[in-house]
């Protein structure tokens, strides 16, 4: 029968202290994980602890930079000592930087691919040797449509967003021998409070969002969470190197002829 159940199951979610990163940590709880996560600052950690207390989630927080190696070996090793092997490794932490690319620096551009690249390669990497000696464990990295499509201003996002479905890909072929599966998860433009200016009555972005979305809708952060589920279960355990979009169906349509 298939499982989708994630009883006794350690769930590590980088940057999960809000957004769609919190709503798929929670989904992963409901199903049985144990919550790890981790932010970059103090206030940020405290804040997710809260957050995870009202829904009733019991998580663990820690302060760790994702793109600095040391805090991240170190985080890893004080999860094992703490609570145990990581099976499930979400790596959703990311930024995004909107700037024409003529006007961006190399030190901004440098500093997205650090976060939304470099980081997952980093936390995967430490992850991975215990994984192998418990015998499997579920890799999720934070894909987005901008691993397949280009669009103004987001020219280090999508070089690094495209760069990680390949990490996605080769983690994959490279451990699938070892019952490690690595697979990705894109979300399409999802309802967060940072993108509800966004979503005002007549803002000519909604409207475009609207009709290039076969749904008519924006995502929730709640789409996101069967898809979490299945990818951190054994549901999926034939399932490797896949990047699942959680678009509303965008990738697939050209659009309406105006």
């Amino acid at each position: 029968m298939v499982s989708f159940s994630l009883k006794g199951k350690i769930a590590l979610v980088t940057g999960a202290s809000y957004g769609i990163g919190f709503a798929m940590a929670t989904a992963l709880a409901e199903a049985g994980a144990k919550i790890v996560f981790n932010d970059i600052a103090p206030a940020l950690v405290e804040k997710g602890l809260e957050a995870y207390r009202e829904k009733g989630v019991e998580a663990t927080g820690y302060v760790c930079d994702v793109t600095d190696e040391e805090q991240v070996n170190a985080l890893v090793a004080t999860i094992e000592k703490e609570i145990g092997v990581v099976d499930i490794l979400v790596n959703n932490a990311g930024i995004i930087k909107r700037i024409p690319m003529h006007e961006m620096s190399a030190a901004d551009f440098r500093q997205v691919i650090d976060v939304d690249l470099n980081a997952p390669f980093i936390v995967a990497k430490a992850v991975i040797p215990s994984m192998i000696k418990k015998g499997g464990g579920k890799i999720i990295n934070i894909c987005s449509m901008m691993s397949e499509l280009g669009r103004e201003t987001v020219s280090a996002y999508a070089a690094a967003k495209g760069g990680l479905k390949m990490l996605t890909r080769n983690i994959a072929s490279e451990y699938g021998e070892y019952n490690i599966q690595c697979n990705g998860i894109g979300p399409g433009y999802i309802a967060t409070p940072q993108t509800a200016p966004l979503r005002e009555a007549g803002h000519p972005f909604n409207s475009f969002i609207i009709a290039k979305t076969p749904a008519a809708r924006w995502g929730t952060p709640e789409d996101l969470q069967g898809p979490a589920i299945f990818l951190a279960s054994s549901a999926s355990d034939f399932v490797n190197g896949h990047v699942l979009y959680v678009d509303g169906g965008i990738l697939a349509y050209i659009g309406k002829q105006p």
